[in-house]
């Protein structure tokens, strides 16, 4: 099969500070500059959102001039990712809050959609504190002194089915008050948030629930609540409506348990930001107050925007701009940065040398296991295959994926790779993974490797996956070890993404390019964006697993 061979212009973006061992960036070292998505302006404004990428839920605290920001993981692992800011909109990630769900016997394989919903993170007597609802199993706690270091093992706050959306509230007598929302597919209902008081340490119920807000038809999906003190009044600041078409609430009561009055502080309106979601509000040192919130960009996730926020006359939020004076704000695609004492310009990592082990933007798709791979000290990544079950039908079943989020609407992902084979049907390659998802791997065949691109449509209803072969390519090296032989291929492959779509494409030489089919639609999985990275599996296996290294993976502007 004859394809003509077309360049793929790759501006390689510098890769810094992207290891997991590594804290936040100080004043005067290297910081990391996305080349894709950079919100920070430079003239003293920035450009909504401030994460391009599927931080969903996102809440943040402040503490001094550092702000702390985490976000819903769900059932990718490590979990909780906690990022770094010193403005509100330049951000890096620090660490992870989680190292692994439980129970294992359950988190160790995909639970899609399931594991860590919505957290709250708080600082409260010298310490971080992060509660997250696990919908089946209950509220959930962690806490750490350095939110870049190690946090404690999860306890259980209180246990129970179908409770969502937690954020805790020390008054000022010392006395902990907790609010969560109610996920209706484990309950039976929604739209109602619930107010308990927890012991002063915020380890465990100490109060019966009590009903503060129904949303009732008006206020459908209620849901998110933050929790909040100001000027003698207990606030609630939550979402209703639903995710693509909703409001921000502003609930307010003189007792912690209501009854709240409410009024809409944020809408759409004559924005194209559809259903500006829930969030977190941030007073900063210098006495301005901001709100963090979400925006489903379905696809890429749900990603994150910074918008201004004051208080009129009658002690309401407005949040955005206010257009018509009514009270209710709308969201601002560009507005000037919050005042700070700090001009440094630092993005999340994206990209990946490997040479120090593997950054913190990656995850996998379950509780991580030691053989799904681990790094190299010659700084490759070495991934083993995956053996799949002998009913398998889709990679929605596969925990092995190494995955990291989508980072902005326009952009060029290149692994550089070597695959190593042992026997046919084992496989590796790069993955662009969804309910729908396509993957560009060499699987072995014989003393040669087929190209394919492997394909599943509905992978989430257990659709099979199906695999159309491009090309033959014979292998760049075999080895001669006679107990364990094995063919290698060197090899660079790519994802070029655009407009919610993506072209895989093929290289011998990081020069010239062949595209690989025609463009895919990416999709969404479940409550996440659709993810990229690296894939490696193998089927029937009878002798030692096969591999992937990967040298490198560079994320670059496209062209």
């Amino acid at each position: 099969m004859s394809k003509k061979l077309i360049p793929l212009a790759l501006i390689l973006a510098a890769v810094i500070g992207c290891k997991s061992g590594n804290s936040s960036v100080q004043e005067g070292e290297s910081a990391y500059v996305s080349e894709v998505w950079n919100p920070d302006n430079g003239d003293g404004t920035y450009t909504n959102p401030v994460l391009y990428a599927d931080y969903s839920d996102p809440d943040a605290c402040a503490v001094g001039d550092d702000y702390y920001l985490t976000a819903s993981s769900f059932n990718c692992i490590p979990g909780l990712p906690i990022l770094h800011s010193k403005d509100l909109v330049n951000w890096e990630i620090i660490g992870h809050a989680l190292k692994e769900l439980e129970p294992r016997e359950l988190f160790d394989k995909p639970q899609h959609g399931k594991g860590v919903w919505a957290p709250c993170i708080r600082h409260h007597n010298g310490e971080f504190y992060i509660y997250w609802g696990d919908p089946d199993f209950g509220i959930f706690m962690v806490k750490a002194s350095d939110p870049a270091g190690e946090w404690s093992k999860p306890i259980c706050v209180v246990p129970g089915k179908g409770m969502i959306d937690p954020s805790p509230l020390w008054d000022d007598d010392g006395r902990c008050y907790l609010v969560n929302g109610w996920a209706g597919s484990r309950a039976g209902f929604n739209s109602v948030l619930s107010v308990r008081e927890l012991s002063a340490d915020g380890t465990q119920e100490i109060g019966q629930p009590r009903i503060a807000f129904d949303g009732g038809n008006d206020n459908h999906t209620t849901e998110g609540p933050k929790f909040y003190k100001y000027k003698d009044y207990y606030w609630i600041l939550c979402p209703a409506g639903g995710v693509k078409q909703g409001w921000q609430l502003a609930l307010r009561a003189k007792n912690p348990y209501g009854p709240y009055e409410y009024k809409t502080v944020m809408a759409q309106g004559n924005t194209n930001v559809n259903g500006p979601h829930q969030g977190g509000w941030i007073h900063t040192p210098q006495g301005e107050d901001w709100f963090l919130h979400f925006n489903d960009k379905y696809e890429y996730g749900r990603v994150v925007f910074l918008q201004p926020m004051r208080w009129n006359s009658d002690t309401w939020p407005v949040i955005g701009e206010d257009p018509d004076g009514d009270g209710c704000g709308q969201p601002l695609m560009s507005y000037t940065k919050p005042k700070c004492g700090s001009n440094k310009n630092v993005n999340p990592v994206e990209s990946d040398d490997f040479d120090s082990g593997y950054g913190l933007q990656w995850q996998w798709h379950a509780n991580y296991n030691q053989m799904f791979g681990q790094p190299m000290a010659n700084g490759v990544m070495r991934l083993y295959n995956n053996d799949l079950s002998e009913d398998f039908v889709n990679l929605w079943e596969a925990p092995n994926l190494f995955l990291q989020k989508i980072p902005a609407p326009k952009f060029t992902a290149t692994a550089k790779l070597r695959i190593a084979s042992k026997e046919d049907g084992q496989y590796g390659g790069i993955i662009m993974m969804g309910s729908d998802y396509r993957a560009l791997v060499a699987l072995r065949e014989g003393d040669s490797f087929r190209l394919q691109l492997l394909d599943c449509n509905g992978a989430d209803k257990g659709h099979p996956q199906t695999a159309t072969d491009i090309c033959t390519l014979e292998p760049t090296e075999a080895d001669v070890i006679e107990y364990s032989p094995a063919i290698y291929l060197d090899i660079y492959l790519a994802m070029k993404v655009k407009d919610g779509k993506c072209q895989f494409l093929y290289s011998s030489d990081d020069s010239e390019y062949l595209p690989a089919g025609e463009p895919f639609q990416m999709k969404a999985g479940r409550w996440i964006g659709a993810k990229m990275g690296l894939v490696s599996e193998c089927s029937g296996r009878k002798s030692n697993k096969g591999w992937v290294d990967a040298d490198w993976f560079k994320v670059s502007a496209s062209h």
